[in-house]
């Protein structure tokens, strides 16, 4: 563990938040880059970039505050202790999404089209953010399993996928609900290694049990949209058909 980096005077960098902010800006680089790339406006993006990372750390802050809300009732100064670590990636994720496509229906923008663009590297951003973790000492493995490393490389992995159905033929929302599908996947398994949460129901601990869920809710949502895609496929043959 490393959870600082350096004190300069009276201010400490952390590592937990130094690795966030790299995250946050290397992702929205790739993001403005690759809306250019598509023709869609980058401030929309900037913009959308920050509120999402804002409303998602706040999020994610929460989550974790409930679910270990004897010690912060012991400690409430400790609820805003950013610095030592203590982010659950779902309320994020929900926080992230609520206000996102809130910004986008107030923007008329098509909410699938913007989100598939941003998700390959808010992949891409878990992936440093993990590296932060590692740092800091949370998200522990059991025994001297390094968790962090293992969950980094997965993420790599959802991102380089990501990336290359990013750049092929693809229905709106693909691209969200296979990240939705591949990342619910990896944390279900990843939770076997963990030992910072505990088993609350048949022998799962509760992101296991709401990686079930979102796994099952992507998977439909993605059937549904292959299933619309075909029937438009079909649809157009007939209509050229001499």
């Amino acid at each position: 563990m490393h959870p600082v980096i350096c004190e300069i005077g009276p201010f400490t960098i952390y590592s937990y938040g130094l690795m966030l902010a790299i995250a946050f800006l290397v992702s929205l680089t790739l993001a403005t880059i690759q809306a250019k790339r598509n023709n869609i406006n980058s401030d929309i993006i900037a913009n959308l970039s920050l509120l999402v990372f804002i409303s998602g750390i706040i999020g994610a802050r929460i989550l974790y505050i409930i679910e270990n809300i004897g010690y912060y009732i012991k400690n409430p100064p400790e609820t805003i202790m950013l610095q030592h670590g203590g982010l659950s990636w779902f309320g994020g994720l929900a926080f992230g999404i609520f206000f996102g496509i809130f910004y986008l229906k107030k923007k008329n923008l098509s909410v699938y089209k913007i989100l598939d663009l941003m998700v390959p590297y808010v992949s891409l951003g878990q992936t440093i953010g993990r590296i932060g973790c590692l740092l800091n000492g949370c998200c522990f493995g059991s025994t001297i399993i390094p968790v962090q490393i293992y969950s980094s490389l997965i993420l790599i992995f959802i991102f380089i996928i990501l990336r290359l159905l990013q750049d092929r033929p693809h229905k709106e929302g693909e691209i969200l609900f296979i990240y939705l599908l591949l990342y619910s996947l990896k944390r279900f398994f990843i939770e076997f290694l963990r030992a910072d949460n505990p088993v609350i129901f048949l022998g799962l601990t509760l992101f296991q049990i709401i990686s079930i869920v979102i796994f099952c809710l992507a998977l439909i949502k993605l059937v549904l949209i292959k299933k619309i895609k075909g029937q438009g496929l079909r649809l157009r043959k007939r209509r050229i058909k001499p």
